[in-house]
């Protein structure tokens, strides 16, 4: 099962945080990311974040991405979301 923590910080304290899933195999492992990803946003009433350069060579390096003010559109009331893949 695919599995992605997602959480949002502010003020260096862990403010709501979550784990989507995906077990649909069928699809690439960039689309899995993309669901969760979407999964997290809905949950945690966020527009979806834009994947800048910087963001997207983090999360290939390490699995994990940050989107912070820059990523979004809106205003948002948070330093940062992370997400970070858990189980592949």
């Amino acid at each position: 099962m695919f599995r992605m923590w997602g959480k949002i910080m502010k003020d260096n304290h862990l403010v709501k945080d979550m784990v989507a899933c995906c077990g649909d195999y069928s699809i690439s492992r960039t689309q899995m990311v993309f669901n969760c990803l979407d999964e997290i946003c809905y949950k945690f009433d966020l527009e979806k974040p834009m994947w800048l350069d910087a963001t997207v060579q983090d999360f290939k390096y390490h699995d994990k991405a940050r989107f912070t003010q820059d990523n979004f559109i809106e205003t948002v009331d948070f330093d940062y979301l992370e997400i970070q893949v858990i189980e592949e």
